[in-house]
This record gives structure tokens, C-alpha cells and sequence, in this order.
């Protein structure tokens, strides 16, 4: 079991006011809580850069699906990784638009090589990939 250690942050009058206001809204019941999840996130991301990381997260695409072969070039590229694709979600958000969310899991270039190629598909209005880690190093 860890032991806590407590440590002084100098700060703005205004950004803590800020902080303060924004931690309550979120719930946390006090700055200690916050500020670990912000150390935890902080952490967590530098993780998931490190190339050889393993990686989970969400590729999500929003397209118009009258542009030319786009599902047939996304159901394409999909196929060719399923060791890393887990499921995908599609929903018609109106009469050209459809989102499509994509659940990945691998090291992590593998998983940004898989997004970028979605991403920049033709016919792709907008795409991101949000990853994370287990955060099993991290306490």
C-alpha cells in the first residue's frame, strides 16, 4: 500500500478561484481528488504516446455517406485490421451524415496508423482518435 505525501502549489488568486468553481461543478469534494485525476490523466497520456504502449479508445468519423465508395473504403480498411478493431458503432444522423465510432485496441502506432488512414478517407468530414491506457503503473 502507498503512503500519501502532502506538498505545497503556488497559484493565481484568480486561476485557483477558477479551478475551485470548476472542480465543484464536476462534483469532486475537494482539490486533493481533482488534482490527482489531473496528475492520473496527465500520466496516462504521456503513456499512451510512447509508440510500443498497448492502447485502447475510439476512433470516431463523421461523413457524408454519398460521397463515392466512402463505406466500402472504411468497411475496407477496417477489414484489414481486425486484430485491432473490436466493434464499430453507425448511426444516420440525417439524410447525408453519418457518424461511425470504432472501438480499437493495440500499441499505440499501430492504433494512430489505423486512425489517420480512417481518418483522411475521402468523403471524411471529421475524424479524431481518443485512446487511453489501463493505467496499471499508475496508482
Amino acid at each position: 500500500m502507498s503512503t500519501l505525501q502532502r506538498f505545497g502549489v503556488s497559484m493565481d488568486d484568480s486561476l485557483l478561484a477558477a479551478f475551485d468553481e470548476q472542480i465543484e461543478q464536476a462534483g469532486y469534494p475537494n482539490r486533493s481528488e481533482a488534482i490527482r485525476d489531473l496528475v492520473r490523466d496527465y500520466l496516462v497520456r504521456q503513456q499512451w504516446q510512447m509508440p510500443d504502449t498497448i492502447v485502447v479508445g475510439t476512433i470516431t468519423l463523421v461523413y457524408d455517406h454519398h460521397s463515392s465508395d466512402i463505406e466500402h473504403n472504411l468497411t475496407h480498411i477496417q477489414h484489414e485490421h481486425t486484430a485491432n478493431i473490436y466493434c464499430n458503432t453507425h448511426v444516420h444522423l440525417d439524410e447525408h451524415n453519418c457518424i461511425e465510432v470504432i472501438v480499437v485496441q493495440g500499441v499505440g502506432a499501430t492504433i494512430k496508423a489505423i486512425a489517420e488512414q480512417l481518418i483522411a478517407g475521402r468523403g471524411v468530414k471529421h475524424g479524431q482518435l481518443v485512446c487511453t491506457t489501463t493505467g496499471a503503473e499508475i496508482v
